[in-house]
This record gives structure tokens, C-alpha cells and sequence, in this order.
């Protein structure tokens, strides 16, 4: 699913080049958990925006399904992503003014989806998540864990091949976040492929792989 072939990533700092990722070569294939651990600073979120398509490598090949991320149009990118990928951040990044059902629609109204259909999308995500009860409430009404997984149903609802999920549990207390990674194994029981960034090691066994980085470097 994803070939990663040499990456690099850097910044320009007083005409000094700070690498961020060093020659990451990694193969990822569908239907995998990956775990991605290190100290801040290792560079393991901008891995996991590289692979997301938000940040774009500055030498080195990345395939996604075998297409050349690089070589795309920024609307083919565009639609790779959106077709494909979901991403869960720390912060939930909810909308704060948008209800729990509107916050799980918002994805499908960049779609050609049918008023109906994006319902049915939307309840189906609701009712697996047991949050019928609470569509009508806003971001601040909910726990961190309830807005966490407002977060997931938002990021799955429109049935991505690839989750990626960054310090997915980082606010939540260890119950919501062994609750969080439970649901994770499920969804990749399910054939979900995801990619996770975290500090913790007990959420990083959930992983089928764990990997190290250490100052942008894969660690063996």
C-alpha cells in the first residue's frame, strides 16, 4: 500500500539545513497496524503528514497504491487523499459550532454524495460508535474521550483504506485512551490499515509493527 523509498525532509534554518527525516526507506502493506514511537523530536509527525499527503518530502520517492505521490497534479493528490485517507489528530480538531452529527458528516459534503445517503453514512457511524444519544450536542458538552471518538467516526465515516492517527490518546486518561485503542483493533480487525504515532509502549503493542525513529532516522 505505501513504499517510501529514501526520504528526506528538511528545513532551512540561517543557511543551515536542519534535516527533519533522513533517508526513511519503509514498505507498509494493507491491512496493518503500525505503531510509529520516539522522542519528540524524532521526527514521527512529520512522517506521519508525509504519508498523510499534508507535508511532501524533499527528496525521495513515495508510492500510495502504487502512484507516484510526487509525480501527481495537486487535484489528483487531492482526491487520493480524500478518497483514501483518514487522520484523527491529539486535539480532535472538532468543529466547535457544529454538532456531533455535523462534525461526522462534514468529510461527506466534499463528496457526491445524496442528502440520504450521507444519513445513513452518518447514523451507521453513530450507532457503532453508541453516540445516537448524543448527535444533537456540541465539542464542548462532550468528554475528551466522546470528542476523541467523534474525531474517529469523522475520520472513517466516508470508509478510507488508511487511517493514520497522531498520539490518537495524548489527552485523554488511561481508560478513554485504552477504550480509543480497543476500538483501533477492532477497525483493523475489520481491514482498516492504520498508522499510529505515539509515546506510550502499551499502545504502541497493539501495532502488528513497531517502529523507532531517532532524529529522523529509522532506528534497527
Amino acid at each position: 500500500m505505501i513504499a517510501l523509498n529514501h526520504i528526506y525532509k528538511y528545513v532551512n534554518q540561517g543557511g543551515t539545513r536542519v534535516f527533519l527525516l533522513r533517508d526513511i526507506s519503509l514498505n507498509i502493506a494493507q491491512g496493518e497496524f503500525i505503531s510509529i514511537m520516539g522522542p519528540s523530536g524524532s521526527g514521527k509527525t512529520t512522517l506521519l503528514n508525509v504519508m498523510g499527503m499534508l507535508d511532501e518530502a524533499d527528496e525521495g520517492e513515495y508510492l500510495f497504491l502504487d502512484q507516484p505521490v510526487k509525480a501527481l497534479k495537486e487535484k489528483q493528490r487531492s482526491a487520493l487523499y480524500k478518497q483514501h485517507i483518514g487522520f484523527v489528530f491529539q486535539a480532535y480538531h472538532l468543529i466547535d459550532e457544529l454538532t456531533v452529527y455535523e462534525n461526522i458528516e462534514t468529510p461527506l459534503l466534499y463528496k457526491d454524495y445524496k442528502s440520504s445517503e450521507r444519513s445513513a453514512m452518518v447514523c451507521e457511524m453513530l450507532d457503532k460508535f453508541n453516540m445516537v444519544a448524543k448527535k444533537d450536542l456540541f465539542p464542548h458538552q462532550l468528554s475528551g474521550g466522546q470528542q476523541q471518538l467523534v474525531g474517529i467516526a469523522r475520520a472513517i465515516v466516508s470508509k478510507p483504506t488508511l487511517l493514520l492517527a497522531d498520539e490518537p490518546t495524548g489527552n485523554l486518561n488511561s481508560q478513554q485512551g485504552q477504550e480509543i485503542m480497543e476500538l483501533f483493533k477492532k477497525l483493523n480487525s475489520e481491514g482498516l490499515t492504520i498508522i499510529q504515532v505515539t509515546h506510550s509502549e502499551k499502545n504502541a503493542a497493539y501495532g502488528s509493527r513497531i517502529i523507532n525513529l531517532s532524529d529522523g532516522r529509522i532506528e534497527n
